[in-house]
């Protein structure tokens, strides 16, 4: 981000000339479907219980952070106050983030396909879930495998063990199809039946220290068929002293790395995640309309650009309409390698976020109107307008404060500088960040990113629970259980070191669901708001006041926000052009005049 934090205006002239060759020399590589579509992430653990009977029970948890498999344990109360420990958590007399980690609320698969008419309802297009792979954690990222759903996502955890343990897991005409297993594909067909689509987590760099793979090596050392899966710097020798030694993602030792050669991911792990990869994309070889449309790859930056053209040819081999999206968290430049064609067809586009936070979310340090078009010119033509119109413009995610907590804390450490803000926004290093529920100014700033959000070019990526209000700092808070209409929550009271403070209700917010609704609406409404031109008319200094239009056809839709604190005019010669109307009111306007932080779309038709 220094490079976009340092250009001159001058340079934003003579760079947006640049991409503008760079990409009209481009073919479209990125599938259509996924051009402008409104996606959802989906935190499947947090997202919904809809089967009791599968909850996690204390063995589940061997082998993930905290690590305690031993101490007091039960299902945690969806609708309780999230910083209070409960009766069982203070018997282990650990504090408030020991037992955030070790939580597990319950979600489920069954409680994500109850959940799909509510996200059909709200506009959603596409889902992205988190790992559903079986692992430990509640995140899921330290995967035992990547050929089965977790058991405690479906039915029958137990019956599914034990099906599991009949297999060999380097011989895929023993692997079975575990009642879990089944119902993901039951919750693949659902979402194609409502029009939706749905795509998986692959994590390809790590897995968790109870991976099958990792086990054997761990067992039989030098003597196991996976010895060459992993970095292993020394093997257990008792007569020479020496421990056994490997290399773990960041230095985590429970996260151990797949090594990787001149081509990659070594031969052995390769050919079974290209496995899996079959598996889930077309199942049981009932077709790939039963399977999964697509990825997002997990770290991309610690994989190899070898193995990814391989790993895209194999996956477009299957379903040459897949989507790939790759979780990168760096500059234009850095991230130019990944989206060339042969590789990832969008990123999570955190740039985007980076750039809105930094006009909306901050105040005394917000930047104008003029370096806001600046930068996302830039970035929006970086890569060819079909990455352009794929990329996930997402606010935040399971690894970033919520944007309700964002706004909450203005003029902090900017967004684009992720390492100090991850720290910065996370309560557990952080005791002065301000956890506590949004006030309503505060809440206006989250509208206004939203609309914004919905209506730009891209494909806008709502993290669960945003449309319901919800709030909470940097991971583990960010991932909060759902607050639903039909459940009814304790009020938040406690702080993490248990003092108390005002209550803050926690309940669904009807209206800001409605806002969300209503643009996603506009977005459906109207073809040039997912795939049309873009053209900046205003970027106003002055009133921080920042309008462009969408054209397709002969359709026009007009976009002003109002980022300043005081109500502000728009005038263009494309308004003088008879036909144009409030999109929302279809009100035809002597003038245009918006709000203190308010957003106003008029289009040429009603």
């Amino acid at each position: 981000m220094n490079i976009m934090h340092t250009l001159r205006n001058a340079c934003y002239g003579m760079l947006a000339l640049l991409s503008a060759s760079t990409v009209a020399a481009q073919n479209d590589h990125t599938p259509d479907w996924s051009k402008g579509i409104v996606w959802y992430q989906i935190f499947p653990e947090r997202f919904r219980n809809g089967d009791g009977s599968n909850d996690p029970k204390k063995g589940d948890l061997t082998g993930a952070y905290p690590f305690d498999d031993t101490s007091a344990f039960q299902t945690h109360p969806w609708t309780s106050d999230w910083y209070q420990l409960q009766p069982y958590e203070q018997d282990n007399h650990q504090n408030i983030w020991f037992n955030l980690q070790r939580r597990r609320y319950g979600g489920d698969i069954q409680g994500m396909i109850d959940k799909l008419d509510y996200l059909k309802s709200l506009g959603v297009e596409a889902i992205y879930s988190t790992p559903l792979f079986w692992s430990p954690s509640s995140h899921k990222y330290d995967a035992l495998l990547y050929h089965h759903i977790d058991p405690t996502f479906g039915p029958d955890p137990e019956g599914d063990k034990r099906l599991m343990a009949t297999e060999n897991p380097l011989d895929t005409a023993s692997w079975v199809w575990t009642s879990a297993d089944k119902l993901a594909l039951k919750l693949i067909d659902e979402v194609h039946r409502r029009g939706m689509r749905i795509i998986f987590d692959g994590v390809f760099n790590h897995v968790g220290i109870r991976n099958f793979a990792f086990q054997d090596l761990e067992r039989n050392q030098e003597r196991s068929p996976y010895k060459d899966w992993f970095i292993v710097q020394s093997f257990r020798d008792s007569a020479k002293g020496t421990p056994f030694k490997y290399k773990g993602w960041f230095g985590v030792r429970t996260l151990p790395e797949f090594r990787e050669d001149s081509t990659g991911i070594v031969a052995g792990p390769k050919q079974y995640i290209f496995n899996a990869t079959r598996r889930w994309m077309n199942p049981m070889n009932k077709g790939i309309a039963h399977g999964i449309d697509g990825w997002r790859l997990d770290v991309a930056y610690d994989v190899s650009h070898a193995f990814w053209k391989d790993w895209r040819r194999h996956v477009r081999s299957i379903n040459p309409e897949a989507y790939m999206t790759a979780e990168l968290v760096d500059p234009i430049e850095r991230t130019r390698p990944y989206l060339q064609g042969d590789e990832f067809d969008a990123t999570m586009n955190y740039n985007f976020a980076f750039i809105v936070h930094d006009f909306i979310v901050q105040d005394s340090l917000a930047i104008k109107a003029s370096e806001f078009d600046q930068r996302l010119r830039a970035l929006r033509e970086a890569f060819g307008n079909g990455v352009a119109l794929n990329m996930q413009n997402l606010m935040n995610s399971h690894d970033a404060t919520r944007i309700g907590s964002a706004v909450a804390n203005p003029d902090g450490r900017r967004f684009g500088d992720w390492g100090k803000y991850f720290n910065w926004s996370q309560k557990s290093n952080n005791a002065s960040y301000n956890a506590r529920k949004p006030t309503p100014a505060q809440l206006q700033k989250q509208k206004l990113i939203a609309a914004f959000q919905l209506l730009y070019l891209g494909a806008p990526m709502i993290y669960y629970g945003d449309e319901a209000g919800m709030w909470g700092s940097n991971d583990p808070d960010c991932r909060k259980p759902m607050v639903w209409s039909d459940l009814r929550y304790e009020a938040e009271t406690h702080n993490p070191d248990q003092s108390r403070h005002a209550p803050d209700n926690v309940s669904f917010n009807a209206e800001l669901f409605s806002w969300y609704q209503r643009f996603i609406g506009l977005r459906k409404k109207y073809p040039a708001l997912r795939t049309g031109s873009y053209e900046t008319l205003a970027a106003d200094d002055a009133q921080q006041l920042y309008a462009f239009s969408r054209k397709l056809g002969e359709e026009e839709v007009i976009v002003i926000i109002n980022r300043g604190t005081q109500p502000a005019l728009f005038q263009h010669e494309r308004l003088r052009k008879a036909g144009f109307r409030d999109a929302l009111s279809t009100k035809a306007l002597a003038q245009v005049r918006i709000p203190a932080m308010g957003v106003i779309v008029l289009a040429n038709r009603p």
